[in-house]
């Protein structure tokens, strides 16, 4: 960046602080409304809905990957009769191609002998056709925010590989023959020569429809790393120290070129071969902790790439208007990035959409026991908000008594404790996630009675619970759901969980959504050969109920989304929860009877307006601001004031 563009930055970030008028480059005159400092205001709004899009629905066969699009991912090899996986299929049982895989070696030197190893070969043909076909349901459901997964152009199921993050996956749009022809045809770092392809129109149409539907648009990027496929690490390979992105990248010990071996030497993120890492200006051990750090990305050409294709999605056809972009950026794996990058990110973007939302995936600290504080990114000069993963930790601790029992009053003060040391508008702008595509789904996680994510799978536990959850679990479920919709913090839904559906920790949570129209085959397998029930696989109307009831509570009652918090009662004894959402519009009182027998309770409410239960259709009586209500064992109950 030259000197003139620094001192025009400083001028618009001035203005931005300020919520005045900003004329952008291209004359475009709008109006800023959320100070640079703060959180856009339709974040403590919005009901959160993730999608992977590789698993979610496959609206289009002809764009269905082949060989070449996975070539480069896990395990490094692409069997001769490998083929696209059918949607409804057992997700236990071996695909036909697996028995190719024995006697082979990953591309780490191990033997291919697990199930694990071999799923990640697996394809469904997910794409962006799919989600176009199901926008109907996802409005019928409620949701009006959803939060994309990578979709950045890479050879794996997930998309943290990147290929190509300025282009959108070839195989999520309609014709990936013609986009790997247009990629061919660019120079990757000059944004000049970039094209759109046509899985890039797809999205941007996609993008379109979504806003029409008031339905916010956030993608997930890692600028951690690139994929081991990716142009910029090929060049290095190629060229070693001689590349133009030689200094992209932790490369610890180039080739020598005048003795046999090949002693090129890098670092890839935690140690992991397909994802070598982006280069920082200090060197970070993330392996045993980690923590925040100053420091920025050492390549000022990295940096300006990352930038550039930032912004080619929030302002995709570069008009100065960010209306026909994304509405913010999840960012991947952000505490092992350095604070000083993602202050100037967070200039840069808001500086281009001054409504935009930047979430961190801000989690472990110490596996398995120590989540990081979020509060160094939460001082209004990085992000808006992080994946609450501690307030959910702690509310399964409590209503799943997983690892084990606590009283309600050590689950109120976990509570008061992450949010006190927070911004007040940062706590309302909170992504409250109780399940993701990197830990068990929500109903396994309750079911299964260990450390949050500790051996979370029957990998590492061959007596992990895989099957079907039972109906305590469910019970449980309502009652985390209830104070998940009525909590400070957006509620999030991670695509599936609404179904019906249940997983173990990765790869398991990633299983094909089991969409109504279609017919599966029962789950009997036990990858170990463990016995197990046989498990009917459809989906669950009465949960997908439950869910659209919680989402039309919490939209049709603002305070909910903006009031404040008051915890109205705190009974060790009797296991009971019950506190006060309210402000000058309105009170919601929610009542949680954690405990195995029913409960008469009484609660002093904010506010003299009438009270009706609205989640489980219970009785309430009332006399002026005192509300008496009996709530069964093991159930919620929501009570709106009128």
């Amino acid at each position: 960046m030259n000197r003139l563009s620094a001192f025009l930055l400083v001028i618009l970030f001035t203005c931005l602080a300020c919520n005045s008028k900003v004329n952008d480059q291209h004359g475009t005159i709008y109006t800023t409304t959320t100070p640079i400092e703060g959180p856009p205001a339709w974040a403590k709004e919005v009901i959160w809905y993730q999608i992977f899009v590789e698993r979610f629905r496959n609206g289009d066969p002809a764009n269905d990957p082949k060989p070449a699009d996975i070539t480069g991912t896990y395990p490094g090899h692409v069997p001769a009769g490998w083929k696209i996986t059918p949607w409804t299929q057992e997700w236990y049982q071996e695909d036909d191609y697996f028995s190719e895989l024995e006697g082979k070696k990953d591309f780490l030197g191990n033997d291919i002998s697990n199930f694990n190893q071999k799923l990640g070969l697996r394809r469904y043909g997910g794409d962006l056709q799919g989600v176009f076909d199901q926008l109907d349901y996802l409005q019928e459901l409620g949701i009006t925010a959803i939060y994309f997964n990578p979709l950045n152009d890479a050879p794996s199921l997930h998309k943290y590989d990147a290929r190509h993050w300025r282009h959108i996956d070839r195989n999520f749009g309609p014709d990936p023959v013609k986009d790997v022809a247009t990629m061919a045809g660019e120079t990757p770092d000059d944004p000049a020569t970039w094209q759109r392809t046509e899985a890039d129109k797809m999205f941007v149409r996609l993008i379109d429809e979504l806003h029409a539907r008031n339905i916010r648009v956030i993608l997930d990027y890692s600028w951690n790393h690139t994929g081991h496929t990716s142009w910029a690490w090929q060049d290095v390979l190629k060229n070693q120290q001689a590349s133009a992105y030689a200094d992209w990248y932790w490369v610890k010990r180039f080739d020598d070129p005048a003795t046999p071996e090949n002693e090129f030497e890098y670092q890839g993120w935690l140690g992991v071969f397909d994802l070598p890492e982006i280069k920082e200006t200090k060197a970070m051990d993330h392996h045993h902790k980690v923590e925040p750090f100053e420091g920025d990305v050492a390549s000022d050409a990295a940096k300006q790439h990352i930038f550039n294709v930032t912004r080619r999605w929030l302002d995709p056809n570069g008009d100065g208007d960010p209306t026909d972009g994304v509405d913010g950026f999840r960012l991947d794996v952000a505490a092992e990035m350095p604070l000083g990058f993602w202050r100037d990110y967070r200039k840069f973007v808001r500086g281009i959409n001054p409504e935009a939302y930047l979430i961190g995936e801000v989690w472990w600290e110490q596996f398995p026991d120590k989540l990081l504080n979020p509060a160094p990114y939460l001082d209004g000069d990085i992000f808006d908000a992080v994946m609450n993963y501690r307030w959910y930790r702690a509310a399964r601790h409590f209503f799943a008594k997983a690892p084990n029992e606590v009283p309600v009053s050590e689950f109120v003060d976990s509570l008061k404790s992450f949010r006190g040391n927070l911004r007040q508008g940062n706590n309302y702008a909170m992504m409250n996630v109780a399940a993701t595509h990197d830990s068990p789904r929500v109903l396994t996680s309750l079911f299964n009675k260990n450390k949050y994510k500790y051996n979370a799978s029957p990998a590492p536990d061959r007596d992990y619970k895989i099957h079907k959850p039972d109906d305590d679990t469910y019970q449980t479920l309502y009652l985390l759901l209830a104070h998940q919709f009525t909590y400070v913090g957006a509620p999030h839904i991670w695509a599936g969980d609404e179904m019906g559906m249940w997983g173990s920790d990765d790869p398991e949570n990633r299983k094909p959504l089991i969409w109504p129209d279609y017919t599966f085959m029962p789950e009997k397998t036990h990858p170990y050969g463990k016995g197990r029930p046989i498990d009917e696989v459809k989906f669950d109307q009465q949960l997908f109920d439950v869910y659209k009831k919680l989402i039309s509570i919490r939209k049709g009652n603002q305070v909910l989304a903006s009031g404040d918090l008051n915890y109205l009662l705190a009974d060790d004894q009797k296991n009971v929860l019950a506190y006060s959402r309210f402000n000058d519009e309105g009170e919601v009182l929610a009542v949680f009877n954690a405990g195995r027998e029913r409960q008469t309770i009484k609660l002093t409410a904010q506010t003299d307006k009438e009270f009706q239960e609205v989640f489980t259709g219970l009785q309430v009586s009332q006399q002026a601001k005192d509300v008496i209500i009996e709530v069964p064992a093991r159930t919620a109950a929501i009570l709106v004031g009128r």
